[in-house]
């Protein structure tokens, strides 16, 4: 089946034929939904928590960062800006030659507003001897986004979001990777004065993110009081996806190659599992608020922290005891409890020895830990927090998308639209064991929660398979915890125009 080309691109990638052959099974079988036991609420897995309450969690974190164990912040940041200039390019290729849509009016009508209006009113003088203003009073304002998206000017269309020009300030405006880098400080300075941050970005985008880092970062240190360690990561070859057509036979290109997708944003557990910290912040790229808002955005950081570090404290502990056999009857049900009621681990099953319930207890407690901020749901697209039916008969806390759901079972779709609480990803992973070794995360992952979807290459449909989600099926042999946090924390980017929002300014 296989030619000595696809051997050899095989070989270049790292990935097995045994690996192949799974995939090509699952494109055969699909995926099995998932099924949802109930939606997370407040009082049903998520956790709401009081003042009392909150100044320990707060503490209990202000205490690690003193104790010499490495934090580090986790960005994904691969992703290109085109989705986020969509609605500008549709308008730059229409017949269309003056602003129609409310979106195209609010834009031009406040470019001002913008943090790259500057550097883009200067290259547009140098370009057309006009700015910005002369030529929309001439109506060139398809002159004006050609200069702000082709590679002819500052190319924004086709950078990934983490380089562009986001807020602004008196001393010079900022990128989503500046913002990240002065956010660290906030609540991931470790006692040597150290924030680690780690972008995972495209290799085609890779030399312009360390040559940005290069220039800017001393200013940051200088002004901040703290030293980067910035460090960067590509998807592994290796976690690319082969595509079928669709007869669920291999995708061959024109020229007879295998054709191979990237595996989606699952494939960052790899990068996730390279980094060898004690704990790790998760948050996208484009959710990012200027400097006036970061003490709020670094408290709600810092509480889920807290939360991670105390649960998974007294997870450690139990995990001791187990192995030490210093405990009794009364103990292993204090265990239990703790497994039922603080992890969100529902099990209908009698235990019909001791032994078994201390193997239980041990697979439970001896897993990856994170804490995961939900927000209560507003209509913003994503996945949200469910409990879920687990293969070992179990359930537990998962955050599902909608394409993990069965469209034609009426409760779930019910359940899943009717959640009060959606993602933000917002998330603190601890990942190492109560003997400090660091966990193999690739072992946690559930591999029946990926996903097919439809596309196409040269005219001809194809297959695509995406890996289970990062913070969903890679994630789904976790313990996880889900705390309320207020909308306040979550201000993503995801068109241009979100920038003129009140929290971007």
């Amino acid at each position: 089946m296989y030619t000595e080309q696809d051997i050899d691109l095989l070989k270049q990638k790292g990935v097995s034929t045994e690996q192949i052959e799974s995939q090509l099974e699952n494109f055969k079988k699909g995926f099995p939904f998932l099924e949802i036991v109930s939606a997370a609420r407040v009082g049903n897995g998520i956790l709401k928590i009081d003042d009392k309450e909150e100044k320990i969690y707060l503490n209990k974190w202000s205490e690690f960062l003193q104790s010499h164990k490495t934090v580090t912040k986790f960005v994904p940041a691969s992703g290109a800006a085109s989705r986020m200039f969509k609605d500008l390019l549709s308008f730059y290729y229409s017949d269309e030659n003056t602003p129609t849509t409310d979106f195209m009016k609010t834009f031009f009508g406040r470019i001002h507003e913008f943090a790259f209006f500057p550097p883009l009113n200067n290259l547009c003088t140098e370009v057309y001897g006009k700015s910005i203003d002369q030529l929309c009073e001439e109506d060139r304002y398809k002159d004006v986004l050609k200069v702000l998206l082709l590679d002819e000017g500052k190319n924004y269309s086709n950078k990934p979001k983490g380089l562009l020009l986001f807020h602004s300030y008196p001393e010079g405006n900022r990128t989503p990777l500046g913002e990240h880098l002065t956010e660290g400080v906030f609540y991931a300075k470790n006692a040597d004065n150290v924030v680690n941050i780690h972008f995972t970005v495209s290799e085609e985008h890779k030399e312009m993110f360390e040559l940005l880092t290069a220039a800017r970062k001393l200013n940051y240190e200088l002004k901040l009081d703290s030293k980067f360690l910035v460090s960067f990561s590509v998807q592994k070859p290796s976690t690319d996806t082969i595509a079928v057509d669709m007869n669920n036979e291999p995708f061959r290109e024109k020229d007879g190659t295998l054709l191979f997708r990237p595996g989606g944003h699952g494939a960052l557990i790899e990068n996730l599992n390279d980094i060898n910290s004690d704990v790790i912040f998760i948050k996208n790229i484009d959710n990012v608020v200027p400097d006036r808002l970061k003490e709020n955005e670094a408290h709600y950081k810092k509480l889920l922290a807290g939360v991670l570090v105390t649960m998974q404290e007294r997870a450690h502990d139990y995990l001791e005891k187990l192995d030490s056999g210093d405990f009794n009857s009364e103990y292993l049900n204090e265990m239990l409890s703790f497994t039922q009621n603080e992890l969100s681990i529902h099990n209908s099953a009698e235990f019909t020895s001791e032994d078994d319930l201390k193997k239980y207890l041990k697979e439970k407690l001896d897993r990856p830990f994170r804490v995961c901020g939900m927000v209560k749901n507003e209509g913003e697209p994503g996945g949200g927090p469910f409990i879920v039916k687990n293969i070992d008969g179990t359930a537990s806390l998962q955050i599902l998308e909608s394409s993990q759901i069965n469209k034609d079972d009426k409760r779930s779709i019910d359940l899943f639209n009717n959640g009060s609480h959606f993602n933000p990803v917002d998330v603190v992973c601890g990942v190492k064991c109560y003997q400090n070794n660091k966990f193999d995360l690739t072992k946690y992952v559930d591999t029946n929660t990926g996903f097919i979807s439809l596309k196409s290459k040269d005219g001809k449909e194809l297959k695509a398979l995406e890996l289970p989600g990062l913070w969903n099926g890679a994630m789904s042999n976790w313990n996880t915890i889900f705390v309320e946090v207020p909308v306040s924390t979550f201000n993503p980017v995801k068109t241009v125009n979100d920038l003129l929002r009140p929290e971007h300014k």
